[in-house]
């Protein structure tokens, strides 16, 4: 007797698994447009090249890139 796959929409990830991997894809889209995960690298980038150094808390990462935009402006038109 042999299996026979499981059909729906369901079974192979189907339409359902379409959504999940297209709401994640825009999820991951829109945290990395507004600079969510930028800590993230930050944090993992010390931890990996600046060992002895210490890890800034959230808020104070955040403090210290907006200070240093503030300073050079760069490219900005604004």
């Amino acid at each position: 007797m042999s299996a026979v796959p499981a059909q729906g929409p369901t079974a192979d990830g189907g339409a359902l698994g379409v959504v999940r991997r297209g709401w994640r894809a825009l999820a991951w889209y829109v945290t990395g447009v507004l600079g969510e995960s930028d800590y993230q690298r930050y944090v993992a980038h010390l931890r990996r090249v600046h060992q002895d150094a210490e890890v800034p808390t959230v808020r104070d990462y955040w403090r210290d890139r907006y200070a240093a935009q503030d300073a050079n402006p760069g490219a900005r038109c604004c």
